[in-house]
């Protein structure tokens, strides 16, 4: 047995049904260290620390 529908679906239900794949907003938490805004549970790009502890060493 295939998979194929009984009947037709109309364009209106079709695109209706697709109506709901939308982008959603990134999540944005302060950094614990910096106070900037990351992405969480990610190395923060500024100061180069996560869970307040020094990954990346920066220079000055």
């Amino acid at each position: 047995m295939s998979i194929c529908p009984k009947n037709k679906s109309s364009k209106a239900r079709r695109d209706s049904r697709r109506a709901n794949w939308k982008m959603a907003d990134a999540t944005l938490v302060k950094c614990s260290k910096c106070g900037e805004l990351m992405v969480p549970h990610r190395v923060c790009k500024n100061c180069g620390a996560y869970n307040k502890r020094e990954i990346i060493p920066q220079e000055d």
